[in-house]
């Protein structure tokens, strides 16, 4: 049963969306494991917004970091979203290092994460963002965040089964 589909896309693409409608397709017993940060009220509205659109019958399990900590064996789940998931790791690393951050350790970590976490005989359905898409910032911590979240990616589509790029909505599949 071990699957992984890796859903990505731009900022209103579609993907959480088609994530949970391929989870429904599979289970009716779904797992939804949240990995965002509440940073502010506005955010808040996001997470409820998502909270309101899946039914009773989704398992919701939050956590920032330690995916690994969970099992679903058997189970179908939709991570949502690998970019929230680096945001935890890259600001815990860089909150005091703002002038020259570095995304070696961050994505070392990330990746030591996603291995242990994906040794689970389950469907893991990850979403993501492809937020390198459009254009170099001028910042340099987004600069070096949009390298982080790049690689992690390139990493969990190299070991995924399936690979979806959302299109204004249309999904596209890129891998198997």
């Amino acid at each position: 049963m071990r699957k992984i589909i890796l859903i990505t896309g731009g900022q209103r693409s579609g993907k959480s969306v088609y994530a949970e409608q391929m989870a429904l397709s599979l289970s009716n017993q779904p797992v939804y494991l949240a990995t965002a940060h509440v940073w502010d009220d506005e955010f808040r509205q996001r997470v409820l917004r998502h909270q309101e659109r899946r039914g009773e019958n989704w398992t919701n399990v939050e956590e920032e970091k330690f995916l690994s900590r969970h099992r679903f064996e058997n189970r179908v789940v939709v991570i949502d979203c690998i970019t929230l998931w680096c945001t935890n790791f890259f600001f815990d690393r860089h909150a005091n290092d703002w002038e020259q951050p570095s995304v070696d350790d961050a994505l070392e970590a990330l990746k030591a994460e996603f291995d242990k976490f994906i040794e689970q005989d389950a469907v893991l359905i990850f979403v993501t963002n492809e937020i390198g898409s459009g254009g170099v910032s001028d910042n340099i911590v987004q600069r070096r965040f949009t390298d982080l979240e790049g690689w992690m990616n390139q990493y969990v589509a190299s070991q995924a089964d399936e690979v979806i790029l959302m299109v204004s909505g249309i999904p596209v599949k890129i891998k198997g």
